[in-house]
């Protein structure tokens, strides 16, 4: 029992450790969007133990470099935060089946890890690198640390290359799709259901909204040998005010998922053109990123870690780095199909696979 002189303790991480210890550690540190506060302060602690390091603190992201002089740099990100409990915390190893299970399992303790073991133990790797922890990446882009970073100090995150660790099953994911989600309206007359033919019922002029939708087929651009399937869909539907009341409103709630090659003005313009007679407003845009892997140092990160490339279907934060003319691919331990989910789990196999194919390409 904690008495009021006590402070409580302050979770601590040990960076000598093993990478999947280390995952189980951070795991075990209750980070969900907007509460990082703790889980900052162990990596900014433990981090700034390491002369090689210059390590800067802004807000609850966390920024690690090396400063050797290199020809190349590269930034290696991941986010801390997770989504809600859902059952699955703490973390719990099955030491038969070799998986890992517990929120932030994949999504994505594990590639933080990797990072942090990385930026631990290499002092002299053959590019320097910056290590970014940043916070709010599973909320409304407007909390996300990476994007505050890339608007206010992008010189912070100057590199050749970037890597997230987003899960990707330890396999090269390049690009992403952009986001887009609008609210399509339809407006009516309220009146008692009684009498429905005094009124105009909003919900049923939203009929067509969703026969629209029904009858999308989905685009498939092929980009960089790359190919991406878009998605247009109805999310949430909401409308009515009362049992014995004819709605006098209806909102459809609409994700687009846009392959890169366009842009967020392409993609809304594609947006209003299908729901053409339609009120619509937007409420989040996100833009995708190009695969760029013609570039060079894309390209020797791919040949170094070997395997085949796939597209990235999902918006992350490798979009950030794309507006900032920096080629990024997503490159992370754990299957994508399982980040959420009540039984979000990783292979300890991907985890240590992922941290020796880095080391060996970071060593070379």
């Amino acid at each position: 029992m904690t008495t009021s002189s006590e402070k409580p303790s302050r979770p601590r991480l040990d960076l000598t450790a093993d990478v999947v210890t280390l995952t189980r550690q951070l795991m075990d540190i209750n980070s969900v969007s907007l509460e990082e506060r703790a889980i900052a302060d162990a990596v900014e602690q433990e981090l700034t133990a390491y002369d090689h390091l210059v390590v800067e603190r802004r807000g609850n992201a966390v920024v690690a470099r090396t400063d050797l002089g290199r020809r190349e740099r590269v930034v290696i990100a991941g986010h801390l935060d997770t989504v809600p409990v859902n059952g699955n915390f703490p973390s719990r190893l099955d030491e038969a089946t070799g998986i890992l299970h517990g929120l932030g399992a994949c999504d994505m303790k594990s590639g933080d890890a990797v990072i942090l073991k990385l930026a631990a133990t290499l002092e002299k790797p053959n590019r320097d690198v910056t290590y970014v922890f940043y916070d709010a990446e599973e909320i409304e882009a407007v909390h996300n640390g990476l994007g505050k970073l890339a608007a206010s100090e992008p010189d912070l995150l100057a590199g050749d290359f970037a890597i997230l660790m987003e899960p990707s099953n330890a396999g090269v994911e390049a690009g992403c799709q952009g986001t887009l989600r609008v609210e399509v309206r339809t407006t009516g007359e309220r009146s008692h259901s009684a009498r429905a033919w005094r009124g105009v019922n909003a919900i049923h002029k939203a009929g067509e909204v969703l026969r629209r939708l029904e009858a999308y087929e989905p685009r498939k651009p092929v980009i960089d040998g790359l190919e991406y399937h878009e998605g247009l869909n109805a999310v949430f539907v909401s409308g009515g005010v009362a049992g014995n009341v004819i709605p006098d409103e209806c909102v459809v709630t609409v994700n687009y998922r846009f392959a890169p090659d366009r842009s967020e003005e392409e993609a809304l313009d594609y947006v209003r053109g299908f729901f053409e007679g339609y009120d619509i407003t937007v409420t989040d845009s996100s833009p995708g990123a190009l695969p760029g892997l013609d570039r060079p140092a894309a390209k020797a990160f791919v040949d170094a870690v070997g395997g085949e490339v796939g597209p990235k279907f999902g918006w992350t934060d490798v979009a950030r780095f794309t507006v900032l003319g920096i080629p990024a691919v997503n490159y992370g331990p754990g299957d994508p199909m399982f980040a959420h989910k009540a039984d979000e789990h990783v292979r300890i196999s991907e985890i240590t696979s992922c941290e020796q194919a880095l080391r060996d390409w970071l060593s070379a």
